[in-house]
């Protein structure tokens, strides 16, 4: 039997674990509350040093200690990992590895230095200095956001200096939410004097990449070995096409361009040093140009698309994680699923549309098995539930807010979308439209 860790473990992800087949026994123990760790119901994620602590008493409260930790949730997930693991001498990437991905501002230098031309134009900036605006160097229009955030969490359009000052406040205000903890993690880090000096409470400003098609390059790196394992489509859609609206499995992009990519990430996870585990790259591929950008890595699998390579290949890629968080090489079955493509379907509603409101109805358990007994390959995450107000939802990206989550498998693309078309009319949410305090 083995015991294995996985943070913030909650029902949904659960089920998916506990379809990976293999010759031994595991025990899924979650690591602290899905209501602590991912969505924290106060609006606070908990001290880094104060997870640790609580991690060692976790391990050693199971008969046999821990085999293995993982997570694949962003932040704190991804730092916490590998240091817990480090912790308990389990297997794991070295912390500064991990670093060069989760900072965006030293990620953004190193892929600099690989990659050229892939990378977009950027800089840092100190939004509690005297004159943000001022400090800008790149040109208008740009995103920025903070040096660790997640889920486009506070990342705004910038097209002139006014518009980075009306901004400055929010990002003032809430920046902390992640800032506090990730610094916290970085005392544990050997970070080079440049780099040091940009903090989490800093962000980063970078050069608009987001024409063409984004499409992200899974894999993982064992014993010197950069393996890509699959390549998921993401569509965007609402305002400066800022919100994702579908992940789709496998990639429709060209071979040649999904070539590109997979060597770019193969070149950037070896320079960083990136060892034992999985990761994820995110790509934009501008098809007029024929120009590949870098927008992000990051230092594992994808949790929204486990479901998909579930229905397409056989297993969700959550056994990568599990392999390598055990101290071996993963081995993952190719196409060996029910259906030849799969999609995650994000229901959201927009901000310049709805402005802020309270939920006052959901999809009733009777909707949802309607939905099973159609679509048995059908999962269906509900993020809101009855007296849910939309503005309290935490990490949301700046213009609209996810209120469910919707993965289908099908045999080709219309079937794919006709079937989420369907299911999308079972799952009616009562919204009202709200303004200013109602406490």
């Amino acid at each position: 039997m083995k015991n294995i860790f996985v943070m913030g473990l909650d029902d949904f992800n659960r089920e998916l674990l506990e379809t990976i087949d293999g010759d031994e026994e595991y025990r899924f123990h979650s690591l602290f509350d899905y209501s602590e760790v991912v969505r924290p119901e106060s609006g606070t994620y908990p001290s880094i040093d104060e997870l640790r602590e609580r991690a060692r008493e976790a391990f050693a409260s199971v008969s046999g200690g821990a085999h293995a930790v993982m997570g694949f949730w962003d932040f704190p997930t991804t730092v916490c990992v590998p240091l817990f693991a480090r912790d308990a001498g389990l297997p794991g990437p070295s912390l500064e590895a991990v670093t060069r991905c989760e900072h965006k501002y030293w990620s953004r230098t190193e892929q600099k230095e690989v990659l050229g031309e892939m990378i977009p134009r950027f800089q840092a900036i100190d939004p509690f200095g005297d004159d943000p605006a001022g400090q800008v160097k790149i040109r208008y229009p740009f995103w920025v956001k903070p040096v660790k955030a997640h889920s486009s969490f506070l990342g705004f359009y910038i097209d002139s200096a006014e518009s980075l000052e009306s901004v400055i406040p929010e990002i003032r205000e809430k920046i902390g939410v992640v800032a506090r903890p990730f610094n916290e993690f970085l005392a544990h880090v050997d970070l080079p004097t440049e780099i040091a000096e940009v903090d989490g409470h800093c962000c980063i400003a970078e050069e608009i990449i987001s024409t063409g098609v984004q499409a992200t390059i899974e894999g993982y790196a064992w014993k010197g070995v950069v393996q890509v394992f699959g390549a998921v489509d993401s569509i965007r859609s609402g305002r400066h096409r800022s919100c994702f609206s579908r992940y789709q499995y496998p990639s429709k992009l060209p071979r040649r361009v999904q070539a590109r990519m997979i060597e770019a990430a193969r070149k950037l996870i070896r320079a960083i040093d990136y060892e034992g585990a999985p990761f994820n790259i995110e790509f934009f591929w501008d098809h007029r140009t024929d120009r590949i950008w870098l927008l992000e890595i990051n230092p594992r699998i994808s949790k929204s698309h486990s479901p998909l390579f579930l229905m397409v290949d056989g297993a969700t890629n959550q056994k990568v994680s599990m392999d390598l968080a055990l101290g071996r090489k993963p081995e993952l079955p190719h196409r060996q699923g029910p259906h030849k493509l799969a999609g995650k379907f994000m229901m959201r509603l927009f901000k310049d549309r709805i402005g802020d409101g309270v939920v006052e109805g959901v999809p009733s358990q009777e909707d949802l098995d309607r939905i099973a007994e159609a679509y048995p390959e059908a999962r269906v995450d509900l993020l809101v539930k009855e007296g849910t107000r939309l503005s309290d939802l935490p990490f949301q990206d700046s213009y609209s807010y996810e209120i469910a989550a919707v993965f289908l498998g099908a045999d080709r693309q219309k079937q794919l979308l006709d079937r989420f078309q369907k299911v999308e009319a079972f799952l009616q949410f009562d919204v009202r439209p709200v303004s200013g305090d109602t406490t």
